[in-house]
């Protein structure tokens, strides 16, 4: 669990530090902070909420169209 927890993290500081050379990876990054910041979570548990969302939603709109 701790090796997930650290690739995670550093897949994240990489991330990060990347959002230098790219202006709308940067204010997503800004928006995620903020956001983490109202909700009271760190901005590691932000990213992984919406990327957990982004998955479940894709998951639940893949299962949709497989079933019409």
């Amino acid at each position: 669990m701790l090796e997930s927890q650290t690739f995670f993290s550093k897949m994240v500081d990489e991330l990060v530090e990347f959002s230098e050379y790219d202006p709308e990876l940067a204010d997503g990054i800004r928006w995620l902070d903020v956001q983490a910041q109202k909700k009271g979570i760190t901005f590691y548990d932000m990213v992984f909420e919406v990327l957990y969302k982004h998955d479940v939603n894709s998951k639940a709109k893949e299962w949709l169209n497989t079933r019409n």
